[in-house]
């Protein structure tokens, strides 16, 4: 039997994926080149917790199944964590140091499953922030997003959740007060 038609139709197939994930990725990664992370500012305080995690990914709050291509964080790597009193440090390896001032940290809690990642019950941790915007036009807020970590030794889930709620500053946005369809009669 010969071998070089299915040879063929196997790299037909196999570089037909590799470019639809390629095409993919690209378009993501154009949708998205407007999120940033904001500068490392001079001058940091001390960290009141450093430790080491996965970086797991950044998704639209709420929505853990969709991944973001935010500059800085789009990639799952290792990273060291640090929690300042003017925010929070990302350093994934390979990637630019990502940091979220405290006055765009929401808060932080606790997840099971993000993107590719499902672990035990409240395994990850999610931070919340407002991601910053460059070069868009309209006037809509910046999106809230979510970053996913996974802490690398017991215990730091709580620590970090702790520490990133202490500082976080961020104004929580407010639900409309639905009105009673009880009658007051």
């Amino acid at each position: 039997m010969d071998r070089w038609p299915v040879l063929l139709i196997a790299v037909v197939v196999v570089g037909g994926a590799m470019w639809l994930m390629w095409r993919s990725w690209r378009g993501r990664s154009e949708r998205d080149e407007s999120l940033h992370a904001y500068p490392v500012p001079a001058g940091l305080g001390a960290a009141s917790v450093e430790t080491e995690a996965l970086y797991v990914a950044t998704t639209p709050e709420g929505r853990p199944l969709e991944r973001l291509a935010v500059e800085g964080l789009a990639f799952r790597g290792s990273a060291r964590l640090e929690i300042v009193p003017e925010g929070v440090l990302i350093r994934i390896a390979g990637e630019s140091t990502s940091f979220i001032p405290r006055e765009h940290l929401v808060g932080a809690g606790a997840a099971s499953y993000a993107i590719d990642r499902g672990v035990e019950p409240e395994g990850l941790v999610a931070i919340t922030w407002v991601v910053r915007r460059t070069g868009v036009d309209d006037e809509s807020p910046a999106p809230r997003v979510d970053s996913y970590l996974r802490a690398r030794y017991p215990g730091d889930s709580a620590r970090i959740i702790a520490a990133v709620d202490d500082i976080a500053a961020a104004p929580v946005a407010q639900r409309p007060e639905l009105e009673s369809e009880a009658s007051d009669d």
